[in-house]
């Protein structure tokens, strides 16, 4: 038994790692494939009578280390400095307003239409109100580098927001007005002891002389976060925070810190830190999508009951979000209307409703499908993007050939 589990272990890290490589050349989201794998390995389990251990209980586990993985990733990546002024504010504002406007508005159709409560509402509609940073940022490898830039601040502060309001709204008693003030105290402290340990983090990720260092720092990471989430406090900023700082540490560069840090060791840490954490990632990512997929059922994905509000919650999301970017941002639509996903943090948002203030309208069938669509919806604009960005550059390299030829002509 023992070697059966470490069998099928390495061949799901295998297996993901050649959906991760193809992916790039296909751009068939590496996640999709593997929510398909699980779904494949259920049918072939209940065809062959397999008896497998109930490990369904792991999944909000390994989606939440998967969640401040990813961020984490995200984070360490990004860059600040004023020439990205628009391309941040951008983002921000899309992950922020479109958020609140699509929750506000389908919260409105809930009260107003179902009858039922505000707060049961908002609870209900915001895990489809968010963009999914853990299928989005790793889809968006083959755009731009400004493309992908915005997909990773726009689904990582979609992440963060959302939870923010959900916790709030979750776990607030009473009017949800009564605690605005406290809310956005609790924000402010929280930035502002994020800094700190995050500073305080990454002097220790530089002095630590042991050859455990990365898995230690990785490990305070997530118990901070860990308990900020037991006392309800937005604690991916925490995370975001700490990537930030420790990619932007130039800006922290003077006269005194020089004297404590040695800034070219440091960077050599951090790409060594960077890698690690990538890796890791890619394995909780991997294994949460096949359990997820495992666990699917194709009842629910094809149930054609619910598909009159999938389609009406998918089509509000896109519509949205190609009046924001055209009208508001004034970007072009392609690629980035289609990067709007949902999937990892609308799982562990659903799972995390109690089971008294859950909506029939809102049921598992109507999330699984509203995640299915919008990933296919990504991969579509993906493959679509790739065609005509081939187009183009043939197009360039004709133009190039023939003004070669042009030029040939003359000095003839």
């Amino acid at each position: 038994m023992i070697y059966h589990v470490l069998i099928s272990f390495c061949a799901v890290i295998l297996l993901a790692y050649f959906f991760e490589i193809t992916s790039k050349h296909t751009k068939i989201p590496g996640v999709l494939l593997l929510i398909l794998t699980g779904m494949a390995i259920n049918s072939l389990v209940k065809f062959y009578h397999f008896k497998l251990p109930e490990i369904e209980g792991i999944l909000p586990f390994m989606g939440t280390l998967g969640l401040v993985l990813i961020v984490l990733e995200a984070s360490l990546d990004l860059k600040l400095g004023r020439g990205k002024s628009k391309l941040i504010a951008g983002s921000l504002s899309s992950a922020i307003l479109l958020f609140l406007v699509f929750t506000g508005l389908f919260t409105f159709v809930l009260v107003y239409f179902f009858s039922c409560d505000i707060k049961t509402s908002i609870i209900n509609i915001i895990p489809v109100s968010i963009i999914s940073s853990a299928i989005a940022i790793p889809s968006a490898v083959g755009l731009s580098e400004t493309n992908r830039e915005f997909v990773t601040y726009e689904s990582s502060m979609s992440d963060i927001f959302g939870i923010i309001i959900f916790n709030y709204v979750l776990f607030s008693n009473g009017s949800l007005n009564s605690n605005i003030s406290r809310f956005f105290v609790e924000i402010t402290v929280t930035i502002i002891a994020s800094v700190i340990f995050s500073i305080g983090l990454s002097v220790m990720l530089h002095k630590i002389n042991h050859n455990v260092k990365y898995i230690i720092i990785m490990t305070v990471i997530v118990l901070v976060y860990a308990l900020a989430e037991l006392i309800h406090l937005p604690s991916l900023f925490v995370v975001l925070i700490f990537g930030l700082i420790m990619n932007n540490n130039e800006m922290f560069k003077n006269h005194y810190s020089v004297k404590i840090i040695n800034f070219e060791e440091f960077n050599a840490d951090l790409d060594s830190f960077k890698n690690i954490t990538a890796e890791m990632t890619f394995i909780v990512r991997s294994f949460f999508f096949i359990v997820f997929g495992f666990y699917t059922n194709l009842f629910d994905l094809l149930n054609l009951n619910n598909l009159i509000t999938t389609f009406t919650i998918v089509s509000v999301i896109f519509i949205l979000r190609a009046f924001y970017l055209r009208t508001i941002l004034d970007f072009p639509l392609s690629p980035l209307f289609y990067f709007a996903p949902r999937g990892l943090i609308t799982i562990l948002l659903f799972l995390s409703i109690p089971q008294t203030m859950l909506l029939p309208i809102m049921n598992t069938g109507v999330i699984t499908q509203v995640i299915f669509i919008t990933i296919l919806l990504m991969t579509f604009g993906n493959i679509i993007f790739q065609k005509v960005d081939e187009l183009m550059t043939h197009q360039d390299s004709g133009a190039d050939v023939k003004t070669s030829q042009d030029k040939n002509n003359c000095h003839l």
